[in-house]
């Protein structure tokens, strides 16, 4: 039988009906094949210790944004619940800067980290025990995870205060009056972390990373600290006025 071009033409139009359907009923069989190259991502080191890297995210495949449903009802944990965990895993309330100084068994130097930024601190010290400064670094790291895989550019979480003396305590109550005499902040296992800013992490000598809003930051984050939470690792407070995360060891 002689091919002619309209016999051609309709052998074509039943091939690409037949494929047409074939991919309507099995989808799969149009996805891409992602490749992922293991050398694109290294582990960077904290004090020595080597930080697992993050799990590459193939194109297409971004992580949705969740939140809570509530903040009020997700951090529910009062300065009473945080205190019985902070007397527990705590040291005893330092009276100043030099005696924590002399502490340095007990506690922690968190004032650096890739994974997050520490405020200037007027009112407490950057010294948590090793309980609480793990903690930290894991929240940060979570987070860093979270925004990777949710395809939002990097950027760290800002701790707005750490220990404080018993001297710090005094000197809070004198301008704030509702500032609590016995701060869980005393005994080196509760920190807060700012939830209305973050710091952008950029090269220096690359291009200006794309603006993310402060509200999909803290939707981000709000998930990692159930998370944290969730696990029974931490108690955690959401305050309004302070406008940030309360937490304590636990």
């Amino acid at each position: 039988m002689k091919l002619t071009k309209k016999r051609y033409l309709q052998g074509f139009a039943v091939v690409v009906i037949l494929l047409a359907i074939v991919r309507w009923v099995f989808p799969g069989v149009a996805a891409p094949l992602t490749h992922t190259d293991p050398g694109t991502l290294s582990a960077p080191k904290i004090s020595g210790t080597p930080v697992t890297p993050v799990t590459p995210v193939t194109s297409g495949h971004k992580h949705r944004i969740f939140s809570v449903a509530s903040y009020s009802e997700a951090f529910p944990d009062t300065n009473a619940v945080q205190l019985v965990a902070a007397q527990k895993w705590g040291v005893t309330p330092v009276k100043n800067r030099e005696d924590a100084e002399s502490r340095k068994r007990e506690l922690v130097y968190i004032g650096a980290s890739p994974y997050y930024h520490v405020d200037p601190l007027y009112s407490s010290i950057p010294y948590l025990v090793p309980r609480a400064a793990v903690l930290l670094q894991d929240i940060g790291r979570a987070f860093f995870d979270s925004l990777y895989v949710k395809g939002v550019p990097l950027h760290q979480m800002i701790v707005t205060s750490v220990l404080r003396s018993q001297d710090d305590v005094v000197k809070l109550r004198r301008r704030n009056g509702n500032a609590t005499e016995n701060s869980c902040h005393l005994y080196g296992t509760t920190f807060d972390i700012c939830y209305n800013r973050y710091k952008t992490v950029e090269n220096p000598n690359g291009p200006r990373r794309r603006q993310v809003q402060s509200d999909t930051l803290k939707w981000i984050l709000s998930e990692v600290l159930r998370d944290m939470r969730q696990q029974q690792r931490c108690y955690i407070k959401y305050e309004v006025k302070q406008g940030c995360f309360h937490m304590t060891v636990r």
